[in-house]
């Protein structure tokens, strides 16, 4: 069973929820470009709400490499994964997080700590400061980076209210992220098989498009250019990482450089892998499939034919 973020009873964000709908009942009767502006601003403050958990994790990172004393008895690291541990329990606690996220970035935490302890043993990346919380050369607050993007495409599911055309069968996903998490370990010592994978996953994923929910209608684009999007943005906060000190590659070892493009091949793969596992407990539903949780509907491509047929429009609770 679903059970949806609480968001909506705190008092400022149900006071901004209910603002919020009064605007958009404006754009919506003025049109053109006030529809189209206020779409555009509601898809920023939803990407904004599911990079939530992610982008508190960055901030901690600039922030304790700005401004954490070097003479404390709590080594940076250490803080980082008691402050991680701690934003986890409160977002679970004030259920601005629900059960199935919490459980993908648990599933994260295995899968990218594991991953972490071998490329760290092989030389792939290090991280240079001292801290006892740790597991070989690994500091435990990283398996709280890897959970930060289950933790994003979880959410955004739930707020964009996917629904999926042409999506491969379940089985076809998991394998290829089990073949893209192998490869992983095992191009230390063979063939690095990521451009099979590459094409691999156009073949599987070409084909699937991803509808999403700004408002009322589903908007929709190639899911692999989602994955690659995604991708993207998660270099960009690869880059502030290291720039932060959190963690460096063998090229930053002199001074800090960029991370080399290259890496955006295997991320491209690690989002994969993170959209796979999140499939677990959000199993991929198809347009216009209706299914109840809670007492509520949720409803993909009817929101379009009532909308455009003028009746009122149901609301789920991925409105909220």
């Amino acid at each position: 069973m679903l059970h949806p973020s609480s968001a909506r009873a705190w008092p400022f964000l149900a006071h901004f929820i209910d603002r919020e709908a009064r605007f958009a009942q404006a754009a919506a009767t003025r049109g053109g470009l006030a529809l189209a502006a206020y779409e555009f601003v509601r898809f920023g403050v939803k990407q904004a709400w599911a990079c939530f958990y992610g982008g508190l994790m960055l901030a901690l990172l600039l922030g304790t490499w700005l401004f954490y004393p070097s003479d404390l008895p709590l080594a940076r690291y250490d803080f980082l994964t008691l402050a991680a541990l701690t934003l986890q329990v409160a977002l679970i606690t004030f259920r601005l997080e629900t059960r199935e996220e919490a459980l993908v970035i648990a599933l994260f935490h295995i899968v990218g700590t594991g991953m972490e302890i071998f490329k760290t043993a092989m030389g792939s990346w290090v991280y240079p400061e001292p801290s006892l919380l740790r597991l070989g050369g690994v500091p435990l607050f990283t398996g709280f980076m890897y959970a930060a993007v289950g933790s994003y495409i979880a959410r955004a599911w739930r707020l964009f209210d996917f629904r999926f055309t042409r999506h491969p069968p379940l089985w076809a996903t998991l394998g290829f992220a089990v073949a893209a998490y192998v490869n992983f370990f095992t191009h230390h010592y063979w063939w690095d098989m990521r451009w099979g994978l590459f094409a691999l996953a156009g073949l599987l994923f070409g084909p699937c498009w991803v509808h999403f929910r700004i408002w009322r209608r589903h908007r929709h684009m190639p899911l692999l250019l989602g994955f690659a999007l995604v991708a993207l943005f998660i270099w960009f906060a690869e880059n502030i990482g290291t720039f932060a000190g959190a963690w460096i590659y063998p090229s930053q070892k002199a001074e800090w450089t960029l991370v080399s493009p290259a890496k955006f091949g295997s991320w491209f793969l690690l989002m994969i892998l993170s959209y796979a596992l999140v499939c677990l407990v959000r199993r991929p539903l198809p347009l216009g499939e209706v299914f109840h949780y809670c007492g509520w509907r949720i409803i993909g491509i009817r929101h379009q034919v009532a909308a455009t047929e003028g009746r009122p429009v149901e609301r789920s609770k991925a409105d909220l």
